[in-house]
Formats: structure tokens, sequence, C-alpha cells
């Protein structure tokens, strides 16, 4: 009897050890490089904040924090491999609006971003701003809706890629204003803002960090903020309502997931590094310079938030005329 009972206790520590390693790799975590994939191409406004939060996260998880960037089918490419990651907490993603407009614009997609992705938390909020080459005789919204009425068809307009948030933003202008202008999608919005500069395209909308500098530098001309007020960062570009087009406010807002099934504890402790890295006063001076308002919220605010955007989005595709793909 002794002996079965040694027996049976040899088999249920064995039976047990899995579990104790788990709760051990999850304990000592992080123990090996993370790596935060950007959906979108460097020097974008998703790639920006995501560098600054790296680079603070990497001093509170004493581990190295690499930023890759993944650009591709609106940030479709970098969410997969996330989705498809193992749920270790390794590999995280930086993600703009993206995740919500998907399943508006897609009508397959090889992933659910209510299941395939775990909430980290939320992390900031950038306005829109319309621009366009400065060398087109378009000083205010109101020149451009006179210069695109008398020029239908013949506009073109960039975006960071189809479905993108400054993509929808940029139709549901035309469409409010009875326009009609050629969609240019880029991989990513540095490139689309590159291509107004050079004329390559007439006008665009991008985030107010990444279009700060050639907006104030001249290289294009900024026309709009779609927000409620006036961004620090653009103080001499008025809000559509000032424009006289009525009140529009759309933001790129933007967040850290990891792939769903994540230990929650790894996820606390992701979310806890987001969220001491958003109050260093270091970030706040960075993401203030990039007229960024910063959001921190819970992983369970983050995943409510997440199902009313993709409401209110699928509602602004259909709006703007955009088609599920």
């Amino acid at each position: 009897m002794v002996r079965f009972t040694r027996r049976v206790a040899a088999c249920l520590m064995l039976l047990a050890l899995p579990a104790i390693g788990s709760a051990h790799a999850q304990d000592a975590y992080p123990s090996r490089p993370l790596k935060i994939i950007v959906p979108f191409a460097a020097g974008g406004p998703t790639d920006l904040v995501a560098r600054v939060l790296g680079e603070a996260m990497s001093q509170d998880l004493k581990q190295p924090v690499v930023v890759e960037n993944r650009p591709g089918a609106n940030g479709n490419v970098a969410t997969e491999a996330v989705a498809r990651s193992d749920p270790d907490g390794y590999t995280l993603l930086y993600n703009s609006s993206h995740v919500a407009i998907s399943p508006a614009i897609y009508a397959k997609l090889s992933f659910d971003p209510r299941k395939d992705l775990a909430p980290v938390s939320l992390t900031a909020m950038l306005p829109l701003v319309v621009v366009a080459n400065p060398q087109l005789p378009i000083r205010t919204m109101k020149d451009f809706v006179e210069y695109a009425k008398a020029r239908p068809g013949q506009i073109s307009y960039g975006s960071g890629g189809v479905g993108n948030v400054t993509h929808l933003a940029m139709a549901l202008i035309l469409k409010l204003n009875g326009l009609e202008a050629v969609h240019v999608p880029f991989r990513g919005t540095a490139p689309a803002l590159a291509a107004v500069a050079s004329g390559h395209i007439q006008v665009s909308t991008d985030a107010v960090n990444s279009a700060q500098g050639l907006t104030n530098g001249g290289q294009v001309r900024g026309l709009a903020v779609l927000s409620d007020k006036r961004s620090p960062v653009t103080p001499d570009v008025p809000t559509m309502e000032e424009a006289g087009l009525g009140k529009l406010e759309i933001g790129a807002w933007q967040g850290m997931m990891v792939a769903g099934g994540t230990p929650k504890p790894i996820v606390e402790r992701l979310h806890a590094s987001v969220v001491k890295a958003l109050a260093d006063p270091g970030v706040k001076e960075k993401l203030a310079v990039q007229g960024a308002t910063i959001l921190a919220t819970s992983p369970e605010d983050y995943a409510r938030y997440l199902d009313a955007e993709i409401i209110r989005w699928t509602e602004v595709a259909r709006d703007a005329g955009i088609k599920a793909q």
C-alpha cells in the first residue's frame, strides 16, 4: 500500500511539472527580448509613438524591445502575424484603428480581432489633418471643394492603404461635399505625404504628428484638422468647423495588443508596463510634441472600446460608399 501511494504521488508530481514549469515561465516573464510589430512604414504616426513606448517599456521590463515595421494590406499583414504568433507575450502588435476598420472593409479576414487578439491598453489618439500640395491654388478647405467640383474625377488623394483611417476620412469628406476623386493607396501614410509634397497626388490626410514637419515647413499645406480644436503642433491649421464645412472629428487611435490566449498574468504585466511608460514625464513630453492625447485603459475597457469602434467604422464605411472586399 505504501509502495502504491508512493507511485501515485510520483505520477502526480510528473503530471504537475508542466504546470509548474508554465507558472515559473510566467513568473520569470520576460526572460528574453520582446518584439513590437508596427503595421505601417517607418516614420508614420503609428511608428513614431511605438518607438517612444518601446524604449520606455524596455527600461521597465529589463529586456530589449525591438520595433519591426511590417506594412501591407492596411495593417492586416502585421495583425495576422501577431494573431498567429505564440501567445507568450513576446510578440506585440502596436495597432491603430485599422483593427476596427478592417472588419468593415474586408469581407473575409484570416483573423477576428476580438477573438484572435488580446487587448493590452489603448495608448494615444492623434487627430487627422487634411493637406494639399502647396503649388495648387488651394489655401482653404472651401478652395479645395471648389477646385475639386470643377474637376470631377481628376483629383487624386492618397492614404495609408485601402481601408486605412486616412482613406475613410477623405472618402467621407468627399461624400459629404459631393466630390469625386481618385484614391491612391500607399503602404503607410509617410509615402502618401511625400507624394503630396512632390505633386504626384494633390491631397491626403495624415495624423498631425507625422504631418507636422512638412506642414509647418511649407512642403505641404494644411487645410483643416479633423478635431474639435486646433492641434498645438499645427496651430495655424483651422478645424473643419472653423474652415466653414461643419464639425467633423476623426482621429487615429492607437493601442497595444498580443495574441489571443496569452496568459492573463502576462497581459497584466504588459499592461502595467504600458501604463507606466505613458505616465513617464519624458514620454509625456515626447507625445505632446507629436500632438498626441494620451490614453491608458484597462484591457477590459479596450475590448469594449474596440467593439464600439467596429460598429462606428462599419457605419462610416457604409456612408462613405466603401464596399467590403
